[in-house]
């Protein structure tokens, strides 16, 4: 049974690596550690950083459970303000977290010149409390080079008026905060989140946050051109779960953070943004109610090919969705796209698009 189990498992990651996505789900049946390494290291090393250590008595700081409101199962990461520490090495911070490193199937790890889109759902307590000092719950970090210390990329949650998330970047050893949301739009909520980073020193970066129940967009964030390659390393890796610091212990409570559907994913097809603007010729507007482009003084003849891009140069497939000159774009999320129509590779006509 143990064999079959493993056959099919490793047919399964095949499966998501040919695709060249892959993704971690919760399935409540597998022991989660060794789901969790199964798809991003190997059997014989882990790439999940607990305080497990420390606090045996509690067993796992990461399980599993069903979750009523997405209907599947999910990943808890669990946080106590004492005994946990960050890997029994340091005591004035904690450590939580799952991670891709150097040993992980190269497909997870971004190399300069590549562009990957991250997505992954979590859902913060209603009652959650951050402090003044840092509590990441997601980070980009360099492996090798003199700027591995620090992450490029954090998403904070820090104590105010409001509590908020923090979009927090560097290059180097600087850290600026992009941009910020106010923390109770996420409080007690499922979200998701899309990040799309082109890696290199004239690079781009974009992140939305929906609430999943809504489908409204709660944070949008796009940077281009941007440095997001930290020179002198050898690639750059996602970081999940809960590091946070002691330093205003008394702002804490123990926490149980959830998420679901972790994707990584190797984009080829993404164009400039800029490029696409500068040979947009006209703009079509939607009406709230419309499912539909009408693109009526476009000659056939002329082209042999239409494709659809978001406002981050990525390409959105429309196989299926052509009617002679209508595109439908139902279920598509609100924004800016452009309609370009090809010659073969040549770009003839670049129609901006707005669905409202």
């Amino acid at each position: 049974m143990k064999n079959r189990f493993s056959l099919l498992l490793y047919l399964l990651l095949l499966s998501n690596f040919a695709l060249g996505q892959t993704v971690l789900k919760a399935d409540a049946k597998t022991d989660t550690y060794s789901l969790i390494n199964g798809v991003l290291a190997n059997p014989n090393r882990s790439v999940i950083e607990t305080p497990d250590c420390n606090h045996t008595d509690f067993g796992n700081h990461i399980t599993q459970a069903y979750d009523k409101e997405l209907k599947k199962d999910v990943f808890l990461f669990h946080i106590h303000v004492s005994p946990d520490n960050d890997r029994c090495k340091k005591f004035d911070r904690q450590r939580n977290e799952i991670k891709t490193y150097k040993d992980s199937p190269e497909n997870l790890k971004a190399n300069i010149g590549e562009t990957v889109e991250y997505k992954w759902k979590f859902k913060l307590p209603k009652n959650y409390k951050p402090s003044s000092s840092f509590t990441h719950i997601h980070q980009i970090k360099a492996v090798g080079g003199p700027y591995a210390s620090i992450p490029m990329i954090s998403l904070t949650l820090r104590k105010g008026k409001p509590n908020k998330l923090e979009l927090r970047y560097t290059s180097t050893k600087s850290q600026k905060t992009l941009d910020k949301v106010d923390l109770n739009l996420l409080k007690g909520k499922w979200v998701e989140v899309t990040e799309i980073i082109n890696y290199g020193n004239k690079g781009s970066y974009a992140i939305e946050i929906k609430n999943v129940a809504t489908k409204k967009t709660i944070f949008n964030y796009k940077n281009s051109p941007l440095d997001t390659w930290q020179d002198g390393a050898d690639f750059a890796r996602p970081k999940w779960g809960i590091y946070r610091s002691l330093n205003n212990k008394q702002d804490l409570q123990d926490e149980i953070l959830k998420y679901a559907d972790f994707s990584i994913e190797e984009i080829k097809d993404i164009v400039s943004v800029d490029d696409l603007k500068a040979k947009a010729e006209r703009i079509l507007l939607m009406s709230n109610s419309s499912k539909e482009i009408v693109f009526k003084n476009e000659n056939s003849k002329n082209f042999n090919l239409i494709e659809f891009y978001n406002n981050t140069g990525r390409k959105i497939s429309i196989t299926n969705k052509i009617n002679k000159n209508k595109l439908n774009v139902s279920g598509f999320s609100k924004g800016l796209y452009f309609l370009v129509f090809k010659k073969d590779t040549e770009i003839l006509k670049v129609l901006k698009c707005y669905i409202k």
